[in-house]
Formats: structure tokens, sequence, C-alpha cells
């Protein structure tokens, strides 16, 4: 390739020359364009548009924008999915250029890196959002374009085993993350099963142990069906990778019958159990194969015999049979390309009448137009639109009325079922009825006489004096309604001085228990200041006063001699001055009242 750049490539590759995220849908489109056209061409045309790609380094960018965040990107995952799919396209049937060692061993191994990167993402992303199937979609996208590349290039399924990404992938324990892994091994194996002898035994035996453990631990129908038959694949391959399955997996088989027996794919689960039963008397078949051999071969020539005789004896009828469903079969091949023929034919017959049809319809509409005059055409034209889209609207009409009624066909059923049923019900109800009628007609009371009526008239009155009535004269009604009015009045006249007295309760309480704050973190006479004392000064001047009074009363007695004070004590004339000490202790401090 020179130095020059292609024109045609000369506007992409200056978009990838920098490694920023705002270009890569402008980059993406022109990819598509790119490549869309040259596949109109020769083959050999995409294949040099594939390389030149590559020398140019757009196919790196595109690799490396894999690993952009989707949150700067506009169109998020799916763009970065649509990128991995038109990278593993042109990462593959690129022919044979210079550098093709670089391209296979570093540049695709890169590549398949980013790939299981993006597909990382795109689980975690599935896994966090409840809503997931638009992400499987593209989870399921971005693990197809995986595959395209390991059926192209064999040798990339070694880096993908050994991917911490894809190890993330195999350890995710959801249904639709497993269903994808292994259709793609699945896939894989059946398009070339070359890549089982390129594996080696350790990567074999690393997807084994997915598939089998897949297939264990899941009931999910499209898991079973798809782990059966990669693992049909792997044992039909060659004996080597069979007697690795039995060696390492003995109880696959009872697993499979007791797990899968009954889901929907019974042809590929008993072929697995065949292989896997055929697998466990190996051994004993290679024992003793050198005695059955013999009888094996007398056997076969006896039977040969047998089936030489039979068409010997069969010949005949059977040329005859042979001829017979030769004929029939090429006469009705005959018949079929006919019928085939006249359709052909009435189709295209159909189509000339439609276009004749239409042109004539065209000229007729232009001769028209060409007659109005210059102020009518407008009005014409808005006919012809005006009656288009009567005929849309009422085709629009008609299928949206199918489609409901196909919609609520079996509600309509339901109902009209449900008639049938109350008719018939209604009917047989109705008749049963009548019959009871006609059987047992009903008699008519009998008339009372004068005596029993006098009789029964007894028994009311005495059953009346036994049992009185306990509900309440009117009188008493008055009574007890005048006398709960009043003592109603009577409450909600003291109503209002019962919730004053509550009210002055509370503020006591409150009162009180401000006290007994106070009290209690009051410091020491030694240590209290002028400050603390103004704490337990009262607010009302009343007060204060009274309790200075009562104050310098019991320090003047407490300057009285001893003798004086002992005399005191025992007198009964100075009752009333301790009483007045006392009412005087009690309120000197009211809490600022």
């Amino acid at each position: 390739m020179g130095d020059e750049i292609n024109p045609e490539y000369r506007d992409l590759v200056a978009d990838t020359r920098e490694q920023s995220d705002k270009k890569i849908l402008g980059v993406l489109l022109k990819l598509k364009d790119l490549l869309n056209r040259t596949s109109l061409g020769d083959q050999r045309d995409l294949e040099e548009c594939k390389r030149s790609l590559y020398s140019y380094g757009v196919l790196h960018y595109c690799s490396s924008s894999l690993r952009f965040s989707p949150a700067k990107i506009q169109g998020g995952y799916a763009v970065l999915t649509q990128m991995a799919d038109l990278l593993s396209s042109c990462c593959v049937g690129l022919g044979s250029f210079r550098g093709m060692e670089m391209f296979n061993h570093e540049f695709l191994s890169s590549v398949v890196e980013n790939l299981l990167f993006l597909a990382d993402r795109v689980m975690n992303r599935a896994l966090q959002d409840k809503a997931q199937n638009e992400m499987i979609r593209l989870f399921r996208k971005v693990f197809d374009s995986i595959g395209w590349l390991l059926r192209a290039h064999r040798h990339l399924s070694h880096h993908v085993l050994r991917s911490k990404h894809y190890e993330r992938v195999q350890m995710c324990e959801d249904d639709d993350i497993s269903v994808v892994t292994v259709t793609m091994w699945n896939e894989i194996f059946r398009a070339d099963r070359a890549v089982i002898d390129e594996m080696g035994i350790r990567a074999l035996t690393g997807i084994l142990d997915d598939i089998v453990y897949k297939m264990s631990s899941s009931s999910n129908p499209v898991i079973g069906r798809a782990a059966v038959k990669t693992l049909v694949q792997i044992m039909d391959h060659s004996m080597a990778t069979r007697q690795l399955v039995h060696r390492r997996y003995r109880g696959l088989g009872d697993l499979a019958v007791k797990d899968w027996r009954g889901k929907g794919f019974e042809a590929a689960l008993d072929q697995l159990i065949d292989r896997l039963h055929s697998g466990a008397s190996w051994r004993d078949t290679e024992e003793s194969s050198e005695e059955m051999v013999t009888a094996a071969c007398v056997i076969q020539a006896a039977w040969r015999a047998h089936q030489t005789r039979k068409r010997l004896k069969k010949l005949p009828r059977a040329v005859s049979t042979i001829q017979r469903s030769f004929r029939e079969k090429r006469k009705r091949k005959q018949e079929d390309v006919e019928r085939q023929r006249a359709q052909e034919e009435l189709r295209h017959e159909v189509c000339l009448r439609r276009q004749r049809a239409m042109r004539q319809f065209r000229q007729r509409q232009l001769h028209l137009m060409e007659i109005l005059p210059a102020a009518q055409v407008e009005r014409y034209l808005g006919e012809l639109e005006n009656q288009a889209a009567v005929l849309i609207q009422r085709v629009w009409r008609g299928h949206r009325e199918r489609r409901h009624f196909q919609q609520y066909k079996f509600s309509l059923v339901q109902h009209k079922a449900a008639v049938t049923l109350q008719r018939a019900i209604l009917c047989f109800l109705k008749r049963r009825k009548a019959q009871r009628n006609a059987l047992s007609p009903i008699k008519g009371p009998k008339g009372l006489t004068d005596s029993r009526r006098a009789e029964l008239r007894r028994q009311i009155e005495e059953h009346i004096s036994l049992h009185p009535s306990s509900v309440m004269s009117a009188e008493g009604s008055m009574e007890l309604n005048h006398r709960a009015q009043s003592l109603l009045h009577q409450h909600l006249l003291n109503r209002a001085s019962d919730r004053a007295q509550e009210q002055h309760r509370q503020a006591l309480l409150a009162q009180i228990n401000t006290d007994m704050e106070l009290l209690l973190s009051a410091p020491s006479l030694k240590d209290a200041g002028e400050e603390d004392a103004s704490l337990f000064l009262s607010r009302s001047r009343p007060v204060a006063t009274r309790a200075r009074q009562s104050h310098n009363a019991l320090i003047q007695s407490m300057r009285l001699p001893w003798w004086k004070i002992l005399g005191s004590e025992l007198s009964s004339t100075e009752e009333p001055l301790g009483k007045d000490y006392d009412i005087n202790i009690e309120s000197l401090y009211l809490g600022g009242i």
C-alpha cells in the first residue's frame, strides 16, 4: 500500500486519527456506507477495501472504540454493538497480504479481548436492569460477532478461553447469558469440527466443564438442548473425545435422563445417552472383541446371504415398482413445472395489465389537468388527495377492526358459550318447575272458624302477659330525654371551670419540676455567688416582700438568748408564731407568680 491515501477513505481516516468518543457515530455511518458500496462489486474489491481499512488504521480505531464509555456516546450500547459487528466482518476475508502474521497474532487478539470487554460490560448492565430484553439482545449480537471471528480464525479460541472477561461471563448464573455462551460453542463446532483438534485437551475440558455445569444447574430447555447437541458433536468428533467425556463425567447419562427427559429434544438426548452407554461398555467390548469378531462375521455373512436371496426373489416386482414410482414422480414434477409456469404467466399478465391501467389513468389525469383552468387545478389535486386519504383511512380501519376481532374473538366465543349455557339452564329450571307443579299442586289454606279464632286470640293474650314487651313508653322516653339534656347542660357549664383547674394544675406541676431542677443543679453555699442567688428570687414583688419579712423574723428569733427560746418551745402561747413561720416558709417562692 502506498503512502498516499485513497480519496474514498480520506474523510474516514481523518476521523479515526484522533481517539475521540465524539466521532464514533460518524465513523460508524461512513464505514457502513463504504462497505455497502464495496459489497455490490467484485469480491476482490471487498478484500482490497478491508486490507485498506486495516493498513490505514481504521480497524485499530474501531477496536479501541469498543472500550469507550457508553454514557458519552450518542446511542450508547447500540452504537458499540454495531461497531463490534462491522469490526468482526472486516476482520474476516482479507486474503493474503504483507503483515498477515502480525494481523493474525497481535491485532486479532486485541480485537477478541475488546469484544469480550464489551460483552462483559453489556452483561453487567443487563443484570442491573430488570427490563433486560434489549440488553440481552445486544449481548447476543456481540457474541455472534465473537463466534464469527472464531469460525474464521480458529486459533483465537485459546485467547477467548484465557480471557478474564470470558471467565466472568462463564461464571454468570443467568439463564439468558448461559444460553448465548452455550449456543455460540454449539454453532462453532457445528460449522467446523476441526476447531476441537486445535483447542487441545485442556481448553476442551474447560468448555466441557462449563457445559456440564450449566446442564446440571439449570432447568431451561434452551440451555439443555444446546448443551446436549454440543456434547453430541464433541463425542462424535473422535474416539479420544468420547473417552474423555466418559472418563470425566461418569454420571452424566443418569443426570440427562433424570433432568431433561420430556423437555422437547428427545432425539438429541437419545443420541447423547447412546454415546454415553457405548462409551461405558467400550472397555468390556475391547476385551472380548477378538472372540466376538468371528461370530459377528458369521452372522453378517448369513444375514447378507439371506438379504441377497430375498432381493433376488423380489427383483422383478421391485423393478416394476421403481419404474412406476419414477414415472409418477416425473409426471408430478412436470405438472408442478407447468403449474408454476402458468402462475408466472398469470402473474406477469396481471402485472402488465396493472401497469397498463396505471399508465392510462396517469395519461387521463394529465389530459384533464391540461384541460382544466389554472384556478381549478389546485382544487382538483385537493380532491385527489382527499380521495387517497379516504382510501387509506378505510384500509387502515378495516385492518384495525380485523386485528381487534382476532384479539376479542376468544372472548366473544366465551360470551356466546355463556349465553347458551344460561339459556339451557333456564329452560331446564322452567321444565322442572312445570313438572313439580303438575305432580304436586299447591293446596290453599283451610278457613278458620269462630271458635278457632277465639282460641288463637286467647293464646296470643297469654303469651303477651307472660312475655311483656321491653320497649319503653312514650312518656318514659320523653322523661329520659329531658334528664339527659339537663345532664349534658350541666356538663357543658362545668367544663370551662374544670379546664381552668386542669391548666392551673399543669402549671403548678411544671413549676415544681423547674424548682426541683434548680435545686438539684444549685451549687454549694461556699461556691454560690450573686448570680446563682438571683435564680432563686421571685419575680413577684408581694411574694419577695413576704419572704423578706419571714426571713427577718426568723433571724431575730435566732438572736434571742437560749433560755428564751427554751421557754417558747414549750409554751402554748407561741404556737401561732410557729404556724406563721411554717406558712411563711412554705410561701417563700412560687416561681414568679
